[in-house]
């Protein structure tokens, strides 16, 4: 129990307010409509799944990946949703969240249990679990993380260019207007304003309207402020754990004790990080807003998650090739229609060094 032992250790150092392992798990109300964005999310997470599935099994000569996590392609609202829902909560209480793919050596794969153990009950195959090397969970997004890096380093180039011209004008234009006392303490904030310090730069803008030109400067304060604004935004796509799921896989882990990750499929790369390494993360509170940020997901129900920079993450594929994707329209019982977005084939170009380097895997026995 040497992992588990170490990740329990290492989760008396999370915030309680971030994440209260003493605390039974919320439970969660069974969902009653499905929506076409919903399945496509879906659609997209099974196809980055099977990717890393297809990946790994095309490559190793000694692992195998097996399909492990809990899955059915019932919908909200359909005959059958809420029991599949109902036992998929009992389970997360029971062992925890089954992480999307266990990795087993060859010599421990159960041929007769194939590469897909998703629907077999937990009580049948937990020892055969504990004999995995490693669990992983699949997240997929929607982004080429190449094209947005580039595009976000020139939005923060092309604000902090702006943010600097305008406070020099300020300064140098209506520098007659910030003898009166009211308005000198605004000097030294903006003369401590540079390219280094804009990231932690903040201020309330002034409202003067006395005279034309206080409402200029008003204005140009107003144009300072929205471009720190800009400059203040999260620039980096991650790697993103629900903070609801945190417990759950530490449940798991707590069954098991088989090291977990997280892989993070975008359109273009793959990146991974183990959960013990988030753990760490989230307990730095000096991490946050350069690191991670936590979040209300818009796209997730609302439900708050832990978005790490990806780069702090191991890139395991440098390159991914897209998949052919065609348009479904599903049926639901009372006429309603849904149409969503299916995923089908890409490749992963595994990085096989790194990828080992993760798992703890020595190269030459992968």
């Amino acid at each position: 129990m040497e992992y588990y032992n170490r990740i329990k250790e290492l989760t008396k150092f999370v915030p309680t307010g971030l994440v209260d392992f003493s605390l039974p798990r919320d439970s969660a109300r069974t969902p009653t409509q499905a929506s076409s964005n919903f399945i496509t999310n879906r659609e997209q997470g099974d196809w980055a799944e099977n990717l890393i599935f297809r990946a790994i099994n095309e490559t190793s000569k000694n692992y195998v990946a097996v399909k492990y996590g809990k899955s059915d392609n019932l919908v909200a609202g359909e005959d059958g949703f809420d029991t599949f829902y109902q036992e998929f909560q009992n389970e997360l209480n029971t062992i925890g969240k089954r992480p999307d793919l266990l990795i087993f050596k060859k010599s421990e794969f159960d041929t007769s249990l194939g590469e897909d153990i998703s629907k077999f009950p937990h009580t049948e195959i937990t020892e055969y679990v504990k004999k995995a090397i490693a669990g992983i969970e699949v997240r997929s997004s929607a982004f080429l993380i190449d094209r947005y890096d580039t595009v976000m380093q020139a939005r923060t180039e092309k604000y902090t260019t702006l943010a600097l011209q305008i406070r020099n004008k300020i300064l140098y234009d209506y520098q007659d207007l910030f003898e009166h006392s009211t308005r000198k303490k605004y000097v030294p904030l903006l003369e401590a304003i540079t390219t280094e310090t804009l990231s932690i730069t903040n201020f309330r803008t002034p409202s003067w309207g006395s005279s034309s030109r206080l409402i200029e400067l008003t204005a140009q304060f107003k144009e300072l402020k929205n471009a720190i604004k800009e400059i203040h935004k999260r620039d980096f796509l991650s790697i993103t754990p629900k903070v609801e799921d945190i417990k759950v896989v530490y449940k798991w882990i707590e069954t098991f004790n088989v090291p977990h990750y997280y892989f993070q499929v975008f359109f273009d790369k793959v990146f991974g990080i183990s959960f013990e390494h988030i753990i760490k993360i989230i307990s730095d509170p000096d991490k946050e807003g350069i690191i991670f940020s936590i979040e209300s997901d818009t796209k997730n129900q609302n439900k708050t998650t832990i978005k790490i920079k990806s780069k702090s993450g191991i890139p395991i594929a440098s390159k991914v090739l897209e998949p052919m994707h065609s348009s479904i329209r599903k049926e639901m019982d009372r006429g309603r229609l849904l149409f969503y977005v299916t995923f089908k084939g890409g490749t992963a170009f595994l990085d096989i060094d790194k990828l080992c380097s993760i798992l703890n895997i020595d190269t030459r026995t992968f």
